[in-house]
């Protein structure tokens, strides 16, 4: 017994290495789903440490791939960490919500994402008082359901047994959203798919665009907005239609990102990026 456990323990790790993007996925998901307070690496570190749980805990001869029994135990603990979060001042939460609105409103007016300078003008306060209430909100890592309506605490993660109606929409889906992703015009897509993606800092994206943290943080918002309403005009055309209406050469501009999203693939392509269990694919 002594001669196979190192063995056993190799084994473990090595299934545990092979399968952290998959905790990377599922983290992603849940943060497109959840208040944008929400802290990520709080959410990777009980995600990880799920993974490795479920290595140990994992027996092949069952018949369940490790993927899917492990994407199981992975979005529990995200949601037990969720859970647990602190939550804010009910000041601080009122601060966020009125900056997010203005940001919001004058994104929509402007075509652009607003400086700091302009959010704070039409809220009548200072740039610090902006800057100092967005410190808060990060510090106080907040988790709060405003905006999901009816939804509770688990409704937050998707449900493991989906069927295959349900199954297949979130595929599509999927597909839909990373040929929305690929069809952001360059600068949107190095932001999303370096922060989201590959995970890399804040800091490190903004060096390689030569920008500052703070905008690489607006075009992050900026990307988000494109993207909810892209995938909203294909997929929610009653939802696109509540976003206030554009005008001129941004209309245009984002028609012409509505057109390119729908010309990336078919439903067969769009499929294809993930597997039976709604898992994307890697590519080896």
């Amino acid at each position: 017994m002594s001669v196979e456990t190192p063995a056993v323990e190799r084994r473990g790790e090595d299934i545990v290495r092979a399968n952290m993007p998959l905790v990377g996925h599922l983290v992603r998901e849940m943060l497109a789903r959840v208040p944008s307070h929400v802290n990520r690496d709080d959410l990777l570190s009980a995600g990880y440490a799920a993974l490795v749980a479920a290595a140990r805990g994992f027996d092949p001869e069952r018949g369940v791939p490790f993927p899917r029994f492990a994407a199981a135990r992975v979005r529990g603990a995200l949601l037990d960490e969720l859970r647990g979060l602190d939550w804010a001042s009910r000041s601080v939460r009122q601060r966020a919500r009125r900056a997010d609105s203005a940001r919001e409103e004058l994104m929509a007016a402007l075509g652009r994402t607003p400086t700091v300078q302009e959010v704070a003008d039409k809220l009548g306060c200072s740039v610090e008082d902006i800057e100092h209430g967005e410190g808060d909100v990060h510090r106080a890592t907040v988790f709060s359901l405003q905006g999901f309506a009816t939804a509770t605490a688990d409704d937050i993660v998707t449900e493991p047994g989906l069927g295959p109606e349900d199954m297949l929409l979130r595929r599509e889906r999927f597909g839909y959203l990373r040929h929305a992703v690929d069809a952001l015009p360059e600068r949107l897509r190095v932001v999303v798919e370096g922060y989201f993606y590959a995970e890399r800092p804040m800091a490190q994206i903004a060096a390689e665009l030569g920008v500052s943290e703070s905008r690489v943080s607006q075009l992050r918002a900026e990307a988000l907005v494109l993207l909810r309403d892209g995938l909203n005009t294909h997929l929610d055309p009653a939802l696109a239609a509540q976003s206030p209406p554009k005008e001129g050469c941004v209309a245009r501009r984002r028609a012409a990102y509505y057109d390119k999203i729908a010309s990336r693939g078919t439903l067969r392509t769009r499929l294809a990026l993930t597997g039976p269990d709604g898992l994307p694919l890697v590519a080896a």
